[in-house]
């Protein structure tokens, strides 16, 4: 029985998140379903991330075994062909017998956006977190250099948050403006708490908006209380880009 791992492209804005809930449609139900037409059983799968509602994907990376062996362009055109619009397989592979997708991963890239001008835009609604007040980009910036590296993120982790501990550790941290008044947000990691990314970005536009300096983020991070950093940013803004494998581990 081949073991297959898809990459998935997904606009989240319509969906509870990845995982199958029963509060409405999630993109592992989807998913799941349509596997099931095209291999003809119903067919259970695992995701490297649990991206939760309305956050975007460019590359999650869900497993399955297959209880048919088929050519893999079947899951990248077939398969895709029974999805909805807004989900894509864009790549398969197969891999070895076992492969997790989430316990195996050697990391995770995100990026959030900002459209940051005066007037709203249909075109970014769904994509960005729409901020109307000027931000500065150099204060937001300066912020970031204390949230590098292993550190107890309590300050940054949602209330219910599951993890079994707050400490992550962020490999790389970069703002980009990518003109026409758009602010990216680049995050890798290990792994990431619950809104995690989002709750970041919500402190750093306290910081652009000049409410508080570039060096309170510090001493949020330093003081684990999630009460002191800034609100979290809407979930639209959130793309996951990648999910990351050492070559030995599936590609």
């Amino acid at each position: 029985m081949p073991r297959i791992k898809l990459t998935l492209e997904y606009d989240g804005t319509d969906y509870v998140g990845w995982q199958a809930q029963d509060n409405g449609p999630s993109v592992q139900a989807v998913l799941e379903r349509s596997l099931g037409e095209l291999l003809g059983a119903p067919t259970p799968t695992q995701a490297a991330a649990r991206t939760d509602a309305g956050v975007h994907a460019r590359g999650q990376v869900v497993c399955f075994d297959a209880g048919l062996t088929l050519p893999l362009k079947a899951y990248w055109r077939g398969l895709s062909g029974l999805l909805p619009p807004d989900i894509a397989v864009v790549d398969a592979q197969e891999v070895a017998p076992g492969f997790d997708p989430r316990r195996q991963s050697a990391g995770k890239r995100y990026r959030y956006l900002i459209s940051n001008r005066r007037s709203r835009s249909p075109l970014r609604r769904r994509t960005h977190w729409e901020v109307f007040a000027p931000l500065d980009a150099s204060a937001m910036r300066a912020a970031l250099g204390p949230l590098l590296g292993r550190h107890d993120f309590s300050a940054f982790r949602a209330a219910d948050c599951q993890a079994r501990h707050p400490v992550r550790e962020l490999r790389r941290l970069s703002l980009g403006d990518l003109g026409d008044g758009v602010l990216c947000l680049d995050v890798e990691g290990t792994a990431f708490l619950k809104h995690m990314v989002r709750n970041i970005v919500g402190t750093l536009v306290e910081v652009g908006k000049g409410r508080q300096g570039p060096g309170w983020v510090g001493e949020v991070l330093a003081s684990q209380d999630r009460t002191r950093a800034g609100p979290t940013a809407p979930a639209q803004g959130l793309t996951l880009l990648e999910v990351l494998y050492a070559p030995e581990e599936g590609g």
